[in-house]
């Protein structure tokens, strides 16, 4: 027997819109000169703060760091010409460009690095997870040379400085919100929700955080404009099939974001100048579990699921063209295990694993919530394949699709966390310890990067002191014994590597990543000044993407400019779209539920 539940919120007829928050300026209209690409979901630009794929994509084009990674992996100089690291390791001393500047003109000094560092540190959010462990403290001996004085070695250190996004300390401090920061209230961390304080390619120009943000190039940057570079760049917070399809179809988006169903992008990609795109990535899909909520706090019912789940029909059904995965580390990364096996469903040794179980012979009183991101279609696929899979070893699943923003508010809190929720995590830097940290260690609990409440502080350590090894052989020997205890623990479920799969127009922008030169971290594949647009070959102005936000009222008024706000309003759509197909065997006992956008 299947149950269905719908939640949807109030009323549909009651449901009215909050007034977005926006920047000062205005919408863009200039079609010819803007790269249009959707994402999951409008980025959060606080340095601070924002870390999923559409925050970090904005990042690297509105402020510079330090270093820059390459292709390779390697670090080439950005903001920092050169540096030099004492015999201990412990102290890094960089010495700064000169000529630089913030968008609004502030000279970008020493001062501003360590402002930016203090401010990650003290603020704990973000990518702060990265430098706290090991940053002892930062300071400015003049006005372009800053020191970092780590507590131990970090042979990393220098890789994980891609994610030290430079603020202008004078324009934050005369920003500053009310807020839990002492004499620094919010840290500016509110009006960084709609403005920059950067020195990056790319500035602000408009911010709806409902619906997009459009950014313009920085026309004083220290590298220079590039001629082919757009000028403009509008990120559309919306996964929406029939929105992307509407979207793509009409050029309004030259790239799609990278969550559409596989179908979905070959229908596009046949559309006249289209094409399909795959790109290897070192994003692992995780099953996230907590090991703190019954069922799943026992080690054999998570043993169980794990060899229950068929893997083979998510990677061919949900997520075609994805590799399977093998741990918790993606083979592409230096220092994955080679010894751990290919993720493969065995279900007759799941059957006899869950009798071992405290809770065998009292499943039916213990469902297990799974959370699957309503932004990306293809995962309820896959959250239907786990409950179907659960079924056949008596666990009852209760499928709940959550909205993205949603998702990160309940895994910040352990009572609200569900049993298994669905993300995607990618490394931050080119390196396995990059995804042991920041999915298993202690300082990642609370965040969207770790459900599984490991609460180990012998992994942690294991994971800290590891990072401190300056010989490669044996850093990756310790890489491997942690992979192999936290595999051993099954405290994730590990369903495959995405192969990221979008629709775009190669005769409107020419894109590195889609022509063979990806970068795997998280929004460097998005470096829009090195992108050659040919905006001519898109739509005239008058069709482009317009956010009057005096329009967003209420459900009622479903079309604003050239968007169809049922597009925000997925649930709508989910009522009238569920597959038949999803209820048509009662051997499955699951329960699917739909929160939607409860607006």
């Amino acid at each position: 027997m299947i149950v269905v539940v719908i939640i949807i919120g109030a009323a549909l007829a009651a449901i009215t819109w909050p007034k977005p928050t926006t920047s000062t300026q205005k919408p863009v209209s200039q079609a010819s000169q803007t790269l249009s690409i959707t994402w999951a979901n409008v980025p959060n630009i606080d340095p601070a703060i924002g870390s999923d794929e559409a925050s970090s994509a904005a990042l690297v084009n509105l402020y510079d760091t330090l270093v820059f990674p390459t292709e390779s992996g390697a670090l080439l100089p950005d903001l920092a010409t050169n540096w030099t690291v004492s015999s201990n390791g412990l102290v890094y001393t960089f010495h700064l460009r000169h000529g630089v500047t913030f968008h609004n003109g502030d000279p970008l000094t020493a001062q501003d690095v360590v402002f930016s560092m203090n401010r990650l540190l003290t603020m704990r959010q973000g990518y702060s997870f990265l430098f706290s462990p090991y940053v002892a403290n930062t300071t400015a001996p003049d006005n372009y040379t800053v020191v970092f004085t780590l507590k131990s070695p970090f042979a990393l250190f220098m890789d994980t400085l891609v994610r030290l996004y430079i603020l202008d300390q004078k324009q934050v401090m005369a920003h500053l919100g009310t807020g839990s920061y002492g004499s620094y209230g919010d840290y500016g961390s509110t009006w960084l929700l709609t403005h920059d304080a950067g020195s990056g390619p790319y500035q602000v120009l408009y911010v709806n955080l409902e619906a997009n943000m459009t950014l313009v190039e920085y026309p004083h940057y220290w590298a220079g404009v590039n001629p082919g570079q757009p000028k403009y760049v509008q990120f559309i917070g919306t996964t929406n099939p029939s929105t992307v399809q509407a979207l793509f179809s009409s050029k309004q988006i030259q790239i799609t974001d990278m969550w559409q169903q596989y179908s979905t992008i070959q229908n596009l990609a046949a559309l006249p100048g289209a094409k399909m795109v795959t790109i290897p990535s070192a994003q692992e899909m995780y099953l996230m579990i907590n090991t703190q909520r019954p069922p799943t706090d026992d080690i054999y019912v998570r043993e169980a699921m794990t060899y229950a789940l068929n893997y083979t029909a998510i990677v061919t059904q949900a997520f075609p063209g994805s590799q399977l995965a093998a741990g918790p580390v993606p083979p592409i990364l230096p220092g994955h295990d080679p010894s751990i096996p290919t993720s493969h469903q065995n279900l007759t040794l799941a059957q006899e694993v869950i009798k071992k179980s405290k809770y065998y012979g009292s499943l039916s009183n213990y469902p297990v919530t799974y959370y699957w991101v309503t932004e990306v279609p293809a995962e309820q696929k896959m959250a239907i394949q786990f409950a179907s899979d659960m079924a056949k070893i008596g666990i009852t699943v209760k499928v709940v699709g959550v909205p993205w923003l949603t998702v990160i508010a309940d895994l910040s809190n352990e009572s609200t966390s569900p049993n298994i929720v669905s993300i995607a995590c990618a490394p931050n830097y080119y390196d396995a310890s990059s995804l042991l940290q920041e999915r298993y260690s202690m300082a990642s609990q609370g965040t969207w990067e770790q459900n599984e409440w490991l609460k180990n502080s012998t992994i942690s350590d294991m994971i800290a002191y590891s990072m401190t090894i300056q010989n490669q052989t044996e850093r990756y020997q310790m890489y491997y014994k942690i992979q192999e205890m936290i595999y051993n623990l099954y405290i994730s479920i590990y369903p495959f590597v995405i192969t990221e799969v979008r629709a775009y127009y190669p005769s409107i922008v020419d894109w590195y990543a889609a022509n063979g030169h990806p970068i795997a971290l998280l929004g460097y594949d998005f470096v829009f000044r090195n992108f050659i647009f040919n905006g001519t070959s898109s739509v005239s102005s008058s069709a482009v993407l317009q956010n009057q936000t005096n329009n967003i009222q209420y459900v009622s008024n479903f079309m604003l400019g050239s968007i169809d706000l049922r597009a925000y309003v997925p649930a709508i759509h989910d009522i009238f779209s569920i597959n038949d197909q999803h209820f048509s065997s009662n051997q499955n006992n699951f329960i699917i539920v739909n929160t939607g956008y409860s607006k």
